[in-house]
């Protein structure tokens, strides 16, 4: 490793920011009561949480990663989803869209850190919490040292943790810290949670451990902190904005301070789930949920925390959410989006948020040197606000939260020190301002601008600050002598005096102004306001304007996407500039940097989706070579209603729809069919007696183990149709159930995680005879699209969803299916713009429909569920990877309806396209 490697690295490190992979080597990860250490020197951990397994398409993996380290993220918090990868007991895989060893690879290449979250248990509002459902059928208490989950839980880890480990930045990779178990507060089996660090250190995890408690440390410190099961760094929890998307605009604070608790005195406080997004409880749609969390939510709770926790590790979750495709979602809380709110959206898109986000990740990049070090001190004052500091007790460095906890501006006076400095704080408004630093070659005395960023290039400071739009701004520079200042843009007015320089001057557009002389290095100091704060993106010495989005800079040589054509402008040392290889035509400016041009995207055209051709999924089918159910006994706590145990797992059929079908010979007495299913909130089942149509009826929840328990979950009577049933003669029941995924075990009880899916109760009134029960769920596992993607409909078993399906034979649609199981298909090409990222929905017209939902698959993959009982979306996004952007695609859907219904017809929708985005190598 050459001494450049080696500052390099070490620079990267002080600065907050991940040692890149071609940088890398064997570091020694550390940590005190003020922060995580790398080789000795401080780093403070800025984390977005991210999940794989919610965008199957490795090559967009990296362009999340890397709208994540633009934003001033150094990293990821990953969970590992057992499920995803683990479709029986002792079989895995971690190839294609499971092949996690690449993820950590281009988190390396990025230059990001990993939190590694393994579980076994993630919750994550993931099917089952992350536990792959065949572990329902195994003996023993989940989440505990029970021997049969022990056996399972270390297979898994010992499938997973050797690839954890070679990632590691102790071993030159990027894994950070190693976290086990999740929110483990409800349980107290401090066995268990020792030996999964056991597992670990003997798989070759040496990084520090942690945990996440939710969500109050008090009573768990007590447990946890020290002694058996405890780990190295606790972090704690923190959704103060709760979940009431309904009510975004009234809602502030309903579950807390958000104030990180530390949880031992000799680890750095950790905030591992701080909100930055929400689940969407009510059905009210993830704009909602940004809303709830947006930008004043995240400037407020976001910088108190900072300065009145003392944490230096943070992972805000999400950074972006992504999709529930196929049957990965848990039952209760989400549907198919998991968009979250977040700064990223479902479909790739930066938001206001994101921009916020990016203001705080520059300004900890460039003050990490400091920060991770300090201690409460007494604040300056300032009358109507509320004032708190922190000051390093190394360099003087001062930290000063200034906050208003109300809904109205308040215009007052800042004293600090000696200085009087005006300050205009908006309603919820709140501002980090650094006094004693350290600015590159600058000493900034105090200042009531925020710090964006600071950048050494070509000899000099470029510093920008910034403060709300219309505010006064002060900001005091320290000089040996009198520099020479020179305002190049927008007024701003100076005055030396005892080797203090002041600027005053209202926060509007962006001024910039020019200090050289003075003893010190020369500077350029921009002045501006959020908005413009946010049009700046750095890189590696480079700073950036104009541009949607930065993703990488080495010297001169840029890669950046544009969603129009504009201007840019580049302060680099480099002579020329290139954007995505390409030389930019530019000039030099009077402030140094070089101006230019770039083009936009071109237009995107995309094809109407027209030829539907449609074909009935009937439940008349042969069904001599289902498996029989027969089965007297389950280890679930619901005791069936009836005999057989029809549970479906117990059949090995765990995801999505099942079908039964239940033989008997007609006494011609029958007069009702009774029936009870659990499936999960959205799910329902639909009925048949000999091939006639009965109705439908919503499948049960039974989400919690509070008494009392639902005696007979998701009921249904059926009356038997005169003439349907001869006497002596057989007949057949038939029932399909869509079964929506499998409940959490956040309590570790039994009585939650365990409950059954599909017919719990089964009777014919009038019947005398027996009834032989047949089911038949999932095929085969898909090698490619993996256990989650599809259930146990006909079609997907028998290939209808696929490309090379024939279906020259199905009938042309119509607008009106029937009630029952309608397939549709249709094919269409793209050609999309080369260089250019390009986002594409399916988007159903109108509300949600009542009668029926729709299940699409593109190309095979299950990537939506559509209607008025799953939830309120009519845009799925269609990532790149399963959508080929240059050829032809098949699009399927299944309408399951229980009732005749009108089906609208969906159309493609770009939703953003960027020229620049991420190599690409399929489709």
């Amino acid at each position: 490793m050459t001494l450049r490697r080696i500052l390099l690295a070490l620079a990267l490190v002080i600065s907050g920011g991940a040692v890149p992979a071609a940088a890398a080597t064997v570091h020694r990860v550390g940590y005190d009561r003020y922060s995580l250490t790398v080789d000795g020197h401080r780093v403070l951990v800025q984390a977005a949480e991210f999940h794989y397994f919610r965008l199957p398409s490795p090559d967009l993996w990296r362009d999340v990663l890397e709208k994540e380290k633009a934003a001033g993220f150094n990293a990821v918090s990953v969970y590992f989803d057992w499920a995803f990868h683990s479709p029986a007991e002792g079989v895995y895989d971690f190839t294609g869209v499971r092949d996690v060893d690449r993820l950590l690879r281009t988190a390396e290449q990025v230059g990001l850190y990993v939190i590694a979250r393994p579980g076994p248990y993630i919750n994550a509002e993931t099917s089952g919490g992350g536990f792959p459902a065949w572990l329902k059928l195994v003996p023993g208490r989940a989440r505990s040292s029970a021997p049969g989950y022990t056996a399972a839980y270390r297979d898994w880890l010992g499938h997973l943790n050797p690839i954890i480990a070679r990632h590691q930045v102790t071993r030159g990779g990027s894994v950070l810290l190693y976290n086990v178990e999740n929110e483990y507060a409800v349980n107290t089996d401090a066995a268990y949670m020792q030996d999964l660090q056991d597992v670990a250190r003997a798989q070759g995890i040496d990084v520090p451990i942690t945990t996440n408690l939710c969500c109050d440390a008090a009573s768990w410190s007590s447990t946890w902190a020290s002694g058996l099961g405890a780990v190295q760094i606790p972090g704690v929890d923190d959704y103060p904005q709760s979940f009431d998307c309904a009510n975004a605009g009234t809602v502030w604070g309903p579950w807390g301070a958000g104030i990180t608790e530390r949880v031992r005195d000799d680890a750095p406080a950790f905030a591992a789930e701080y909100q930055a997004g929400a689940i969407d409880l009510n059905d009210t749609g993830y704009d909602a949920c940004r809303e709830l969390t947006g930008v004043d939510y995240t400037r407020y709770f976001a910088k108190s925390n900072l300065i009145l926790s003392g944490a230096t590790a943070f992972n805000y979750y999400m950074g972006f959410g992504g999709t529930n495709w196929g049957w990965l979602a848990q039952p209760n809380d989400v549907y198919t989006s998991y968009d979250y709110g977040a700064a990223i959206t479902e479909a790739r898109q930066l938001t206001a948020k994101y921009d916020e986000f990016k203001r705080q990740g520059y300004f900890l990049r460039t003050v990490a040197g400091s920060l991770t070090r300090t201690d409460p001190v007494t604040a300056p004052l300032a009358a109507g606000l509320e004032t708190y500091a922190r000051a390093n007790p190394d360099d003087g460095t001062t930290f000063v939260l200034v906050r208003n906890p109300g809904t109205t501006a308040v215009t007052t006076t800042l004293d600090w020190g000696t200085h009087a400095l005006p300050v205009t704080l908006p309603g919820h408004g709140a501002r980090v301002l650094v006094g004693g630093f350290a600015l590159g070659g600058q000493r900034l005395v105090a200042s009531t601008s925020e710090i964006l960023t600071q950048e050494a290039i070509g000899g000099r400071d470029v510093a920008v600050l910034y403060g709300d739009d219309g505010t006064p701004g002060s900001t005091i520079l320290g000089y040996p002598s009198r520099p020479r200042v020179t305002v190049l843009d927008g007024r701003v007015d100076a005055a030396f005096e005892d080797g203090e320089l002041r600027l005053d001057y209202t926060h509007t557009g962006l001024a910039r102004v020019l200090v050289d002389g003075g003893g010190r290095r020369p500077m350029l100091l921009m002045l501006g306001t959020p908005a413009t704060a946010a049009t700046f993106w750095r890189a590696d010495s480079v700073l950036v304007r104009g541009t949607s989005l930065l993703r990488s800079a080495s010297g001169g040589a840029l890669r950046a996407d544009t969603s129009a054509a504009g201007p840019i402008e580049v302060f680099t040392s480099a002579r020329t500039v290139t954007v995505n290889g390409s030389p930019l035509a530019a000039r030099p400016t009077p402030s140094g940097s070089l101006l230019g041009r770039l083009p936009g995207p071109e237009t995107v055209t995309l094809p109407a989706l027209t030829g539907w051709r449609q074909h009935p999924e009937t439940p008349d089918v042969d069904d001599s070579g289902w498996t029989v159910a027969d089965k007297t006994t389950s280890l679930s706590p619901f005791v069936p209603l009836t005999q057989p145990v029809l549970f479906s797992d117990e059949y090995g059929f765990h995801t999505g729809s099942v079908w039964y079908r239940g033989h008997f010979t007609a006494t011609g007495a029958e007069t009702s069919v009774e029936l009870n299913a659990i499936t999960g909130k959205r799910g329902n089942y639909l009925v048949w007696l000999n091939g006639r149509y009965l109705g439908a009826a919503a499948g049960g929840v039974e989400a919690d183990s509070e008494e009392p328990r639902n005696p007979a979950p998701g009921p249904g009577t059926f009356a038997v149709p005169p003439g349907v049933l001869r006497p002596g003669e057989p007949a057949v029941l038939s029932v399909l159930v869509q079964n929506m995924g499998h409940n959490d075990d956040w309590t570790a009880d039994d009585n939650r995680f365990r409950q059954p899916r599909g017919l719990v109760g089964a009777r014919i009134d009038g019947a005398t005879t027996p009834i032989t029960w047949r089911i038949q769920g999932t095929a085969a596992i898909d090698p490619v699209r993996g256990p989650l993607n599809n259930g146990g409909l006909l079609g997907e078993r028998e290939g209808w969803t696929l490309p090379g399906h024939d279906d020259r034979s199905w009938s042309p649609a119509a607008t009106t299916v029937p009630a029952g199981v309608t397939w549709l298909r249709t094919g269409f090409r793209l050609q999309l713009p080369s260089g250019q990222d390009t986002s594409i929905v399916l988007r159903f017209p109108g509300a949600p429909p009542t009668g029926y939902r729709a299940v699409v698959y593109l190309n095979g993959w299950q990537l939506g569920q559509y209607g008025a009982e799953i939830g309120p979306q009519t845009d799925f996004v269609l990532p790149a990877g399963p959508l080929r952007q240059n050829g032809p695609n098949t699009l399927a859907i299944a309408v399951i309806a229980t009732a005749p219904s009108t089906v609208g017809a969906p159309e493609l929708a770009v939703v953003g396209t960027q020229r620049g985005g991420v190599p690409f190598i399929r489709g």
